[in-house]
Parts: C-alpha cells; sequence; structure tokens
C-alpha cells in the first residue's frame, strides 16, 4: 500500500474513527476510573512495565471494541451494494482486502501506540530510575491484537453480511475475552481456575491486573500469544478476499495453525505466565539499607530512617536483631503467607504504612514496627494484617522507642480500635519490671517471625509455642 492509497482509503472508510473511539475510550477509562491503575505503586504511569501491562488490560473492552469496528468497516461494500461490481474488475480482490485490512490495521495500532505514548510519557515526566525495553514486546503484542482483531471481523463481516454481524462479533469478543481473564492470574503459586488451562486462558490478549511490578510476561507468552494473533489476521484476510465458499472455509486453517503453534509454545502455568525481571530486582543498597534497582530513587530517602531504625532494634533485641533492610522481590499472591526472614527486615513498599510514610521520623517507626513485629497474616489487598498484628507492632514501637503507644497510621483498622485493644495490654506490661518487659518483647518477635504464635497473645503473657 503506497501512502496515496494509504491517504485515499482514511477519508473514505471509517478507519480514523476506530482510531479515535479506541483510543478516546482507553485513555478514558485510565484516567477518569478509579481502580488500582490510578494510585499506589501500581499507578499505570508509574514504571515502563507497569504502563505496558495497564495498557494491555483495557484490552478487555477495546479489544471487542476493535473487532466491532472492523466487521463495521468490512460491510462497507455490501452498504454500498457494490459488491458485484468490484469482482467484475480486473484488480485482484487479495489487493482490495490488503487495502481494506491494512489501513485499518494501521489506525488501530496507530491509537495504541499513542495511549503507550501518554503513558510512556509520564512515566519519563517521574521518579522511575530503573530504564529498560523489556516493555516493548508487551506493547507490540498488544497492538498487533487490535490489528487483528479488526482484520477478523472485517473477514467475518465479508462472510456474513448482515447488520447483525457487527455488535454480535462484538459481544462474542467480549464475552471470550472476559472469560479467559477471568482465569488468568500474576499470582505465581495461584493454580489456574475450574476446567480452563492457563495456555488456553492466554488466547486472551488481556493481562491480568498488575499486583506487582517486578512481573513482567514471560518469552513464551509473547511468542505464543504472536502466533495466535497472526492466525487470526491470516483468517482475517482470506475471508475478506474470498469469493468462494471452498476459500472461505480454507481460511480457518491459519486460525486453527495459529492456534495449535500457541497452545505448544504457551506456558501450562501461572507460574511460568509472570517472571520476576532479574534486573529490576538486582539489590542496590546503601550500607545494609537495600532496595530493588526498579526502587532506586527512593533509596536516598531511606537510607537514613533505615539505619535509625536497625540501630534502634539493636538496642531492644540485642543480637536478635535484623542487621539489615532489603526489599522483598518474593512474587505476591493472595492468601500466601509474606516472606520471611530473621536477619533483615523486608520492605514491601505497597504497604501503605511504609510505601506513604512521610518525613523520616514516620518512616523510621513504620520500619521498627515491621522489623519488631512482621506480619504472619496471608496477603490481602490491604497489606496492613490483622488488628492485633497493628496493636502488637505499635506497642513494641512505643516500647523501642520510649514513648506512649499510639495508633498506627495508614492501616485498615481504625485509630480507636486499636486503642480499646491496645489499652490495657499495655497498662499491664507497663506494670511488669523492665527485664520482664524485654524477655516477653524478644519473645513476641520471635513469634512474630517464626509466625509460631499470636504476637499480641505473647507480648501478654500468652503461652508460646
Amino acid at each position: 500500500m503506497n501512502p496515496r492509497i494509504l491517504r485515499i482509503e482514511l477519508r473514505r472508510s471509517v478507519a480514523p474513527w476506530a482510531g479515535v473511539v479506541v483510543l478516546v475510550a482507553a485513555l478514558a477509562f485510565l484516567l477518569l476510573v478509579p481502580g488500582p491503575w490510578s494510585k499506589g505503586s501500581m499507578l499505570w504511569t508509574a514504571q515502563w512495565t507497569s504502563t505496558a501491562l495497564w495498557t494491555r488490560y483495557v484490552l478487555f473492552f477495546i479489544w471487542p471494541l476493535a473487532v466491532g469496528l472492523g466487521a463495521l468497516q468490512g460491510l462497507r461494500d455490501h452498504r454500498s451494494k457494490m459488491s458485484e461490481l468490484l469482482t467484475s474488475t480486473p484488480r485482484p480482490a487479495r489487493h482490495r482486502a490488503a487495502t481494506l485490512a491494512g489501513t485499518t490495521a494501521f489506525t488501530l495500532c496507530a491509537a495504541f501506540a499513542l495511549l503507550t505514548v501518554v503513558g510512556v510519557v509520564q512515566v519519563l515526566a517521574g521518579d522511575a530510575s530503573y530504564t529498560h525495553l523489556g516493555w516493548l514486546p508487551i506493547s507490540l503484542v498488544g497492538a498487533l491484537a487490535l490489528g487483528a482483531g479488526a482484520v477478523l471481523g472485517m473477514g467475518v463481516a465479508r462472510a456474513l453480511p448482515s447488520v447483525l454481524t457487527p455488535p454480535a462479533l462484538a459481544v462474542a469478543a467480549l464475552m471470550f475475552n472476559n472469560f479467559f481473564r477471568q482465569v488468568q492470574s500474576s499470582d505465581a503459586p495461584q493454580p489456574t481456575a475450574g476446567f480452563v488451562s492457563n495456555s488456553l486462558s492466554l488466547l486472551s490478549p488481556t493481562s491480568a491486573d498488575v499486583r506487582d511490578p517486578l512481573l513482567t510476561f514471560s518469552a513464551s507468552v509473547h511468542l505464543g500469544q504472536t502466533f495466535w494473533l497472526l492466525g487470526l489476521a491470516a483468517t482475517g484476510l482470506v475471508l475478506l478476499a474470498a469469493a468462494r465458499p471452498r476459500t472461505r472455509l480454507l481460511a480457518l486453517a491459519p486460525l486453527v495453525a495459529g492456534g495449535v503453534l500457541a497452545l505448544l509454545v504457551l506456558p501450562a502455568t501461572a507460574r511460568d505466565t509472570y517472571v520476576v525481571d532479574r534486573a529490576a530486582a538486582e539489590q542496590v543498597c546503601d550500607g545494609p539499607v537495600c532496595v530493588t534497582a526498579l526502587r532506586q530513587a527512593r533509596l536516598d530517602g531511606l537510607a537514613g530512617p533505615g539505619k535509625e531504625a536497625l540501630r534502634l532494634m539493636r538496642g531492644a533485641l540485642g543480637d536478635r536483631a535484623p542487621v539489615a533492610i532489603r526489599e522483598t522481590t518474593v512474587p505476591k499472591a493472595f492468601g500466601a503467607r509474606p516472606e520471611r526472614s530473621r536477619d533483615s527486615v523486608l520492605l514491601d513498599f505497597d504497604d501503605r504504612m511504609i510505601g506513604e510514610a512521610k518525613g523520616e521520623r514516620p518512616l523510621t517507626r513504620a520500619l521498627v514496627a515491621q522489623g519488631m513485629v512482621p506480619l504472619c497474616s496471608p496477603r490481602s489487598e490491604t497489606e496492613s494484617g490483622t488488628q492485633q498484628d497493628a496493636v502488637a507492632q505499635s506497642i513494641a514501637t512505643a516500647w523501642v522507642l520510649g514513648e506512649e503507644p499510639r495508633p498506627l497510621d495508614r492501616t485498615m483498622h481504625s485509630a480507636k480500635d486499636q486503642n480499646n485493644m491496645a489499652r490495657p495490654v499495655w497498662k499491664k506490661f507497663a506494670a511488669l519490671p523492665k527485664a520482664e518487659q524485654r524477655q516477653r518483647i524478644s519473645a513476641m518477635h520471635a513469634a512474630a517471625v517464626s509466625c509460631s504464635d499470636d504476637a499480641l497473645s505473647v507480648l501478654n503473657g500468652g503461652p508460646v509455642q
């Protein structure tokens, strides 16, 4: 297709409007609809990989939209009642098909590229210190998905010329996409649900919710989805150019071949779908305080409070105190117990108590709380633990800092509820001799690190298991 033909097709087709609709719909969703993509460390413009994955996430509704708009474009000749006239011209049908499909696919790919550019510009304007190109395959497959979906929609509409074809295809694509999206998961230890295999669910071009910026798609996912999408595009092109029923039947061959190749390549388990970006997870340290390369920009603000927190815990726990602070790189999974360490305070910036702490003193308090009583409760959306955990952390922090206990900020538990639970425990604990207090604090820390007993119960004189 030369530029002149492209300009003509752009003027006489709905392709430009299709690109505008897809771009505006995706931007409106990411910028106006509240969700994990609009806040915290999972913000869609916080990191390169996060931007790529969240723009892939919105394919759950813009991909069916592209399929439906492609089908609408495929009905153009039927609506104008020119099908028979065009078949009598000397120009080969495959040339007309390539022109029509190429224009729409180009416009939709350009719209997805602009969506990605909006995110990338904001990443560059932010404080993302880790720069890489690992996000690029994620976005390229997303653009290919929109183009292939539109071409498939055009081909099906040419084979089934009805005003009901575009909405029916859009609804079918939406059901297909969302069904398999529910099966996908970025929780590495979590098995896929029901009778649908993980590899089959990855035929949907969308991605699961982004829960960890260190995770990215494995190479086998990129390769398998590329096979599948190329098969879809080839089938759409053949259907668009086919004039006989036999040719339309043969058009299914690329789709089947692409699907078979994809299922052979796509990972069979969720654990192999999302992998840790090793370069992003590499530790960058300032003395005993370490963060991942992805969070290197936060190291300067963390180093001072981190060293102070280690000094305070050393005075409270002696040789049993943690000697380092490092950011955890273990993939997160809902319902799974957090990573444990006896010699390090493990940072998770998605824990709002640490990630949103402002100033050196609040950050020091948060690090002391996490170091003295690391959470044992399974991961959840809040990452704040139970109320018993919060009270145990507040009492331990108050004892280390030599002050009265006060409720922890940025947890799911109200200050009033924390105070009501902490007051009788603190009154009983404060009346003990200093040696007994130190012994109970040490026992509570050991119980929390090993997850062998409830920390608050041990602090209150309960049995140690």
